[in-house]
């Protein structure tokens, strides 16, 4: 059963977080798809730019990150 973010971060005490995302039905973010030959390499400049805005967006920290194909 899913539980709310509200229930799972304390306000009170600081703590560290691991969020993972994917793409799903074989679709590419980055990388190359070899079925297609199309290059998505452009991407990842822009995933890595969009995290560090939000987290000055949002005030949090990130430590470590990895944009994968």
């Amino acid at each position: 059963m899913a539980i709310k973010r509200s229930e799972l971060i304390d306000d009170e005490n600081a703590g560290y977080y691991h969020l993972l995302t994917r793409c799903v039905r074989r679709t590419f973010l980055c990388g190359k798809d070899k079925e297609t030959g199309r290059s998505y390499e452009h991407r990842r400049q822009w995933i890595e730019n969009r995290i560090l805005e939000l987290a000055n967006v949002f005030a949090i920290e990130v430590y470590a990150y990895a944009v994968m194909s």
